[in-house]
């Protein structure tokens, strides 16, 4: 999503939700985020579960070593050993090779989830073991540029709404669907200005 997509969802949310047109003039609007498509992308997700930013750096600086053409065939054939000494947990290798053995049976498309809907393609990527709900909705909205998505599993986005919203502890994730279905149809740059309204917000 460019900037100027940003700001003018951030016009049509202010609109129709006067907590935004609050809080929008006090923290500004937030940046976009951009990752890639593809199988690259999935199994840097696997790699990155429960780890920090910098741990899931160095061991993908590993992997890319190790396997210089990170697609399917090629994590099918490195030996389970080799991923492990790169830093890989055994559990994530068999998250990793679960991906590459569906990709190859085409089971699954890491391509072509771009032609699905926003459910189809929830539904296709929770079909694989490691991938919940947070995560394809966090690769429809920053991967796949899907102007709607709204992943209430997110603590920070939660705390953030609640905030906004003067509660007194955070919704739960159905609550904070229901508060935001006005939101649509632009809730993935909602959901981007939560983030933005945690981090920033005013005193």
């Amino acid at each position: 999503m460019t900037l100027d997509t940003i700001e003018h969802a951030m016009a049509a949310l202010a609109e129709a939700d006067p907590d935004i047109a609050r809080a929008y003039p006090l923290v500004g609007a937030p940046s976009p985020r951009q990752r890639d498509q593809g199988f690259s992308t999935f199994f840097s997700t696997i790699v990155s579960q429960q780890l920090s930013t910098d741990a899931a750096r160095a061991i993908m600086g590993r992997v890319n070593t190790l396997l210089p053409e990170l697609h399917a065939k090629a994590v099918m054939e490195v030996d389970s050993q080799a991923l492990r000494d790169a830093g890989l947990s055994w559990r994530k290798i068999e998250y990793a090779k679960g991906l590459a053995e569906a990709e190859l049976a085409g089971t699954f498309s890491a391509d072509g989830l771009e032609k699905l809907s926003d459910d189809d393609a929830i539904a296709a990527i929770t079909e694989l073991r490691g991938f919940g709900r947070w995560s394809a909705e966090i690769y429809l909205m920053f991967s796949l540029n899907r102007p709607d998505i709204f992943p209430a599993d997110d603590l920070a986005l939660r705390v953030a709404l609640g905030r906004l919203k003067g509660m007194d502890d955070k919704p739960t994730p159905k609550q904070a669907r229901q508060m935001i279905e006005h939101w649509a149809p632009w809730r993935s740059v909602g959901s981007l200005f939560l983030w933005h309204y945690y981090r920033g917000e005013p005193l």
